[in-house]
């Protein structure tokens, strides 16, 4: 049984709620049937089979009917990110080739203005009816596609495949322990393989997905009425939440996170407020995802007695093989990855992730930054992400970025941006040398200090690294700082 089918034979009978929005709950069934509606559209369209066609889309039912209804027909859909702006969006748009650039009324304004630039069609999207006719699906080699944040250059477009959204799916499932009975949130927007490669993951297995558009505090008190049983969010919006009171407000069954790591003392707070809750991390990219795991386990260990364990991205997951490609004497090396469920894989069957790591005795695997973030300083290898490890356990440091920056003499020296934790009483640049010095080496220590109000971020919520070097070298030109 293919992907498709298996999402049919799951739905297209069912008269529970797949899919909860603002406008009300849609069936299954309904699901299903507005599937079928939507390939006709794109049929009608007259994109030729097997053409990606960019759309810019929320997480609604009709979004994910039409994500159905293009896997179905060979019309693969490559959502977008839909609050970008027309100029962020046009070269990708351009890039895909489309002669259709599809869109939700809210957002036809920016689609006329970046099929006008690409000099193709805009096509607002109607409101899908039920079709009562089956899904048949006659699925291509690309069920749809997503794009990668962008971090050294353009989006690139991933295909996600029918094979690899069933092994999605099914490790997932496990990893998550989400099943029939279970309602799924996500801060996460559609384009994202955080929100929608979930959202599929918890559609495949029969359990309503809850809509949201965007994080906020209203959203997440009205998932308690809802029933939300598993939601994924990113550190950030658990910190929001602790904040203000709010995290025990829905009485999940499973927390799951990623992007970045969590503090042991942000997870004793979780805990205190949620004792039975299952906190999942997950480790991957746009290219394939899961790698790696933290599984509720290890956060009850890190929670207990050893917080070491959360300063890793966790063990490979199920049926994974993971690789370090030429360690260093320190045992780092580019991470490689191997599975099914891996969207990118080379000729020799590794994912090469672009990530720097090292596995740990007990299997772990410590990220240690990209492998272009490494900088070379008079021959010493250094990992930006190491030091910001350091830095930002400083009482005075709210956040923290280090990037690699132009040297005469030593080829790279480092940059420190960082973002007060109060921004009357910024930390003095000796007082954050001292504090780094007794665990960094003094190459290690960065040479350039600048206070900022905030730190730039990608589509993804990653740290924008190019524009902080960006950012240095204007400084130094202009004699700021």
């Amino acid at each position: 049984m293919t992907w498709l089918e298996r999402i049919s034979a799951v739905h297209e009978r069912s008269e529970r709620a797949a899919v909860i929005g603002d406008a009300g709950s849609v069936s299954g069934r309904e699901l299903i049937g507005k599937a079928v509606a939507a390939a006709d559209l794109l049929v009608d369209l007259e994109v030729h089979s097997g053409q990606p066609i960019p759309a810019l889309l929320t997480t609604n039912a009709d979004a994910l009917a039409l994500l159905f209804g293009g896997a179905a027909v060979d019309r693969p859909l490559a959502p977008l990110g839909p609050r970008h702006t027309s100029a962020e969006l046009a070269e990708t748009v351009r890039r895909s080739g489309s002669s259709v650039l599809l869109a939700e009324a809210a957002f036809a304004e920016t689609a006329r203005h970046v099929a006008d630039a690409v000099e193709i069609r805009a096509v607002t999207i109607p409101f899908l009816p039920v079709s009562r006719r089956p899904l048949h699906p006659e699925p291509g080699p690309t069920a749809i596609y997503l794009h990668t944040a962008g971090t050294t250059g353009v989006p690139k477009r991933v295909s996600l495949s029918e094979g690899v959204l069933d092994a999605r799916a099914a490790l997932l499932r496990r990893l998550i322990g989400i099943g029939p009975d279970d309602r799924y949130a996500t801060g996460s927007p559609l384009h994202h393989i955080g929100g929608l490669g979930n959202i599929l993951v918890a559609l495949t297995a029969g359990a309503a997905v809850i809509c949201t558009t965007r994080f906020s505090f209203d959203w997440w008190r009205n998932l308690k009425q809802l029933h939300a049983t598993h939601c994924l969010l990113v550190p950030t919006m658990i910190e929001m939440l602790l904040s203000e009171g709010l995290l025990d407000a829905v009485p999940l069954k499973t927390l799951i996170y990623g992007a970045s790591p969590i503090s042991v003392d942000t997870l004793r707070r979780v805990l205190d407020v949620l004792p039975d809750v299952a906190m999942v991390s997950l480790y991957g990219q746009t290219e394939g995802s899961p790698i790696t795991s933290l599984s509720p386990d290890d956060h009850r260990l890190a929670a207990a007695k050893d917080p070491d364990v959360l300063s890793s991205v966790g063990r490979p997951v199920s049926g994974l093989r993971l690789h370090i490609d030429e360690p260093d004497r320190a045992g780092i090396g580019e991470v490689f990855a191997s599975a099914t469920h891996l969207s990118v894989q080379g000729a020799d069957g590794w994912l090469r992730t672009g990530d720097l790591g090292v596995l740990d005795a007990d299997g772990y695997l410590r990220l240690c930054g990209r492998r272009h973030d490494m900088v070379v300083r008079g021959g010493e290898n250094i990992y930006p992400v190491e030091v910001e490890n350091v830095l930002g356990a400083h009482p005075a440091v709210a956040a923290v970025g280090v990037v690699g920056v132009p040297d005469p003499r030593l080829g790279e020296t480092l940059a420190a941006f960082v973002v007060p934790a109060d921004s009357t009483r910024p930390p003095r640049p000796e007082e954050l040398r001292s504090f780094a010095r007794v665990t960094l080496a003094g190459f290690k220590i960065p040479r350039y200090w600048y206070t900022v109000a905030e730190l730039p971020v990608n589509s993804a919520g990653k740290l924008d690294r190019a524009t902080l070097r960006a950012t240095h070298l204007k400084r130094q030109h202009t004699g700021s700082a």
